[in-house]
């Protein structure tokens, strides 16, 4: 079998075990109330490669041969990502009607009940990583990674940020901070986590964080460039050309070309950063190519 074959079926394997996770610790969609379930279920299961929650079990997998409890903890890891996503969808922030090949929450619910459906898919989250039957001491430190990355002072502030600064000057240090917490930071989160529940030294996790911040920001600049230069068919959401014009992005500010070298540059400095791990970084390292180019 050829590499980008054993990629895919990686891919695959582990993303299913996600999903069970999942699918049996939310609610059932005909579980009164339907409407919210449904809508809580209807952007989780719309698609899309699970690629966070593979970034966490992956690197995990560096220096565990077997931890089941990751995976459950990657499945939090993904609620808390889709509620980010129907939140960003709505019509006061991205007015997205499109994602993951499908129409957006408050496109078929109405914004209202996509706002409670985010909410409802946060709380989740964290519910289900309470329930996680590792060491207390372990699991308190995994929690608080969640929330620090997560909250007023990580993700939702560069997603504040991004809102504030669609009329402003566009920078670089605004630019710095709204990719690094608004993208990165659940890239660092995975990375981290997946190496403190495996017990990792700390010389490795700080390594494996810095891998995160690595192929977080070369994910967020492919993004940015494939804003402009992809098709909404093959990215699975809207584009929105005119939005995205207003936004600020790394093309934006440094342009198509100059964006693809530091994309690249990113990926270099992750695939080096993998390189004491030998042969366990394989999947790893095929992640970073699949971020740079989407196509495997």
């Amino acid at each position: 079998m050829n590499t980008k074959l054993m990629f895919k079926r990686d891919v695959k394997d582990k993303s299913e075990s996600v999903n069970i996770v999942i699918d049996r610790f939310l609610p059932r969609k005909d579980e009164y109330p339907k409407k919210i379930h449904k809508a809580m279920r209807h952007t989780l299961f719309a698609g899309g490669k699970r690629l966070r929650p593979y970034l966490m079990i992956s690197s995990n997998n560096l220096f565990s041969d077997r931890n089941e409890h990751i995976v459950e903890i990657a499945a939090a890891l993904e609620i808390i990502h889709t509620y980010t996503l129907i939140h960003d969808d709505l019509p006061e922030i991205d007015n997205d009607d499109v994602r993951r090949g499908k129409p957006t929450c408050h496109v078929l619910y109405g914004p209202d009940l996509a706002v409670l459906a985010g909410d409802a898919l946060l709380v989740n989250a964290l519910e289900l990583l309470s329930l996680v039957n590792i060491d207390s001491k372990l699991l308190r430190t995994v929690i608080a990674e969640f929330t620090i990355k997560c909250g007023a002072s990580g993700l939702i502030a560069g997603q504040m940020a991004d809102i504030l600064n669609e009329a402003k000057p566009k920078t670089k240090e605004m630019l710095n901070f709204i990719h690094l917490n608004k993208t990165v930071n659940l890239f660092k989160l995975c990375t981290k986590v997946g190496a403190v529940v495996a017990k990792a030294k700390k010389d490795d996790i700080e390594r494996m964080e810095e891998y995160g911040y690595c192929v977080g920001m070369a994910f967020q600049i492919t993004d940015d460039i494939l804003d402009i230069e992809g098709e909404e068919k093959t990215l699975g959401k809207s584009i929105g050309k005119d939005h995205i014009s207003q936004k600020l992005t790394y093309p934006s500010l440094y342009g198509i070309e100059e964006s693809k070298i530091e994309a690249r540059k990113l990926v270099e400095r992750a695939d080096s950063l993998l390189e004491p791990y030998g042969d366990k970084a394989f999947y790893l390292k095929m992640l970073n190519e699949y971020i740079i180019t989407r196509n495997i």
